[in-house]
């Protein structure tokens, strides 16, 4: 609660709860190595040449030379609280620091109005900085909305996620973004050497061989804090034993397993995820099973690896290999049944299966395709022929009349408008000739001429293309698969025909059996294939059947 006294405004400097997340003040002895290794000027600071230029906003917020606020963005150990350790030192400002995972908006309201009292009576302008930003609500990031505008404060907030996903567009709008780059080998290396050599440091009681030099490197992968931490251990090693080098093995020995980067819920996720997909599509096994043990490894949720697997059967091989969704699926149901470690080798496998797949994406762009006629407004009424016709009273108002039934056709497809008038040459699907896709286009083509009654092209010849690999999915011989021959062509151009208006196959209560031409039976009545070869899928093996000229599919 505040005074309303004149004398009392001056003598809240700042609010009790912010002091004690200050914590940039000077370093003890006994701090970790990366806090007494901390640069105290600019010069010092490796690494983020981008961002050091002579006028560059990095400097001008150090030096003080414009009050701007700022969000700091990189990954661990690349500088963003080295940098407010900078801003903080370096001008007459106040500075008041907090972090995110502790402070609330009475802890943001408290250093705003103070800093509001004492821009009021000629006081020094508030640096707020706010460590791990992203940690903070919707409604926290608002409650600084207004003092960033007007610049009750300058705010200078750090965060290791992409602010366009962590941070409100209102506040990062109000603010410059700085970009922080993971630190390259070279500059990893060189603060280790400091750091041995540095009174702040290790102060040259023990050396650091290359080998090791290497290791500790390989393991900070551009974070200078996991190094030096990685330092300090070895070195505690290395004294404990009573020699004065720091080997391979005694660094081995102290940091043995790098942690691996990654977020599940930042942009590292979304990245790995991205390269993930990408891998498999470009047909990488060896990349995506990196990607995957990555993930794996980093604790993702495998049942968000494994949708992301079944979706990339459809979106990414999809006809040209119609298994990969059933292994996929298969992969995300044994996820389920038997949970990790064990299912990683169900995901391997199903990401192997994806990456060596061939890939078409025509069902993709199919449905693409369609999606945006309907979103343009396409479309019109739903045929009369096609209408639900098993209501009462349906038959009163044409519904279904005129549908031709094609199991009543001995080719099984008839011809028959099926889209809507405006889309009537509507050609959605696009087959590639990858895979087992190669066969569906040669057959799409006579479909779509027999179901929209066009004319037929001079046939060259039945059997399967030049080259055509049967193994990868080609077209199947005339000798594959036959047809039932369907005895009842009564409805053939009517549901009504001997029967009942109907939309699908009649009644097979009272049903003979039919017989097929290769001798078998079919007990339905509807002239069903008497193996399993699809009717609309392969030639037929006989003679019988359309009239000369009659294209079949």
């Amino acid at each position: 609660m505040e005074s309303d006294g004149l004398f009392s405004l001056g003598a809240q400097s700042s609010p009790p709860e912010a002091s004690p997340s200050s914590g940039l003040g000077v370093p003890a002895a006994d701090s970790p190595l990366p806090v007494r290794m901390r640069p105290v000027s600019l010069d010092e600071l490796v690494g983020q040449e981008h961002l050091l230029a002579p006028g560059a906003p990095l400097r001008q917020l150090v030096t003080g030379a414009s009050p701007m606020s700022v969000i700091l963005w990189g990954p661990p150990g690349t500088g963003k609280t080295t940098i407010a350790h900078l801003v903080a030192g370096a001008t007459d400002r106040k500075f008041v620091a907090m972090s995110a995972l502790s402070a609330g908006v009475k802890d943001v309201r408290a250093v705003i109005d103070t800093a509001r009292r004492e821009r009021r009576y000629g006081g020094s302008p508030t640096v707020l900085f706010i460590d791990e930003v992203h940690r903070f609500s919707k409604t926290q990031q608002d409650s600084l909305l207004a003092a960033v505008e007007d610049r009750t404060v300058t705010l200078l907030a750090a965060t290791t996620e992409n602010p366009y996903f962590s941070v409100i567009s209102p506040l990062l709008s109000r603010c410059v973004l700085l970009t922080l780059r993971a630190l390259d080998d070279d500059d990893v290396r060189g603060l280790l050497r400091r750091a041995v050599a540095d009174e702040r440091g290790l102060g040259g009681a023990v050396t650091l061989a290359e080998e090791a030099e290497e290791h500790l490197v390989r393991l900070a992968s551009g974070d200078v804090r996991k190094a030096l931490t990685a330092l300090e251990a070895a070195a505690g090693s290395a004294v404990a034993m009573g020699v004065k080098e720091i080997d391979l093995a005694t660094a081995e020995k102290a940091v043995d397993v790098a942690a691996v980067r990654y977020d599940r819920d930042g942009d590292a996720h979304y990245d790995v995820t991205s390269a993930f997909i990408k891998s498999m599509r470009g047909s990488d096994p060896d990349a995506a099973l990196h990607w995957l043990a990555r993930m794996l490894v980093a604790g993702e949720d495998p049942r968000f690896i494994a949708r992301r697997i079944v979706i990339f059967a459809s979106e990414d091989v999809g006809m040209a290999d119609p298994q990969a969704l059933v292994v996929a699926t298969a992969a995300a149901q044994a996820v389920q049944l038997i949970g990790l470690p064990e299912a990683g080798l169900n995901l391997a496998q199903a990401v192997i299966h994806m990456a060596t797949a061939p890939k078409s994406n025509s069902a993709t762009t199919a449905i693409g395709a369609a999606m945006a006629d309907v979103r343009a407004g396409r479309g019109g009424a739903v045929p009369a022929a096609l209408r639900d016709a098993h209501y009462p009273g349906a038959r009163g108002l044409g519904h279904g009349r005129g549908y031709r039934y094609p199991h009543d056709d001995p080719r099984g497809v008839v011809t028959q408008q099926y889209l809507p008038d405006d889309l009537a040459d509507a050609e959605y699907y696009q087959p590639t000739d990858h895979g087992a896709e190669r066969a569906i286009g040669e057959r799409v083509p006579r479909l779509r001429r027999i179901v929209r009654g066009r004319a037929a092209t001079p046939r060259t010849g039945d059997a399967p293309a030049p080259g055509i690999d049967r193994a990868a999915g080609g077209a199947p011989g005339r000798d594959e698969g036959r047809f039932a021959a369907n005895i009842t062509p009564d409805h053939a151009d009517s549901p009504v025909g001997a029967g009942p208006e109907r939309d699908g196959p009649a009644s097979t209560s009272d049903a003979e059996p039919v017989a097929a031409r290769d001798g078998s039976v079919s007990t339905d009545g509807t002239g069903s294939l008497a193996d399993s070869t699809d009717p609309a899928m392969t030639d037929r093996a006989d003679d019988s059947g359309p009239a000369a000229g009659e294209e079949q599919p």
